[in-house]
């Protein structure tokens, strides 16, 4: 290998079964998850050292959108680009897009953790960190939220049954 990662990583459902039983993570759904996963571990980290340290609690801004932002929209968005696409039997509108939202989005939520947390200490540049970060953060969600909108439009309705057919076989609980 050339030392890149490849775009599409295998995942068994389940251990010792060949690849006929999983399914396919994408690079960027994968990042998504990796990217919510360590936000969650720096949010809690954070919510620990603020009940430790009580004073710290000037940082729960920035706590806040780690969890929020960093784990939840991260963990969603990484899920919704993985689960529209089946749903919809359509390729993504753009996994570029996809990707350049999992760039921008990490690193404007970074400036606005910066920000959060240098604008309590009274350092100057912090309300600039804030509304770069925050300008990143929304281009990402507004990329995020076109990308699954074009998906969705792209629906492929299944052809209809032809007369006669047998129907198809019920789930059983």
């Amino acid at each position: 290998m050339n030392g890149r990662r490849p775009h599409v990583t295998s995942v068994t459902a389940w251990p010792g079964r060949g690849s006929e039983f999983g399914t396919m993570l994408t690079s960027h759904v994968a990042g998504f998850l990796r990217a919510a996963l360590v936000w969650l571990v720096l949010g809690t980290s954070l919510g620990v050292a603020m009940a430790i340290h009580p004073v710290w609690a000037v940082y729960r801004t920035a706590h806040f959108h780690m969890l929020l932002l960093g784990f939840v929209t991260m963990f969603i968005a990484g899920v919704a680009y993985h689960v529209v696409p089946r749903f919809t039997m359509a390729a993504l509108a753009s996994t570029r897009l996809a990707m350049v939202h999992l760039v921008i989005a990490n690193i404007g939520l970074a400036l606005m953790v910066l920000g959060f947390c240098a604008r309590v200490h009274g350092w100057v540049p912090a309300s600039t960190a804030l509304a770069v970060g925050g300008l990143l953060s929304a281009l990402g969600a507004w990329a995020f939220a076109w990308n699954i909108w074009v998906t969705m439009g792209r629906t492929v309705v299944p052809p209809p049954r032809p007369a006669g057919a047998r129907p198809l076989p019920q789930a059983t609980r």
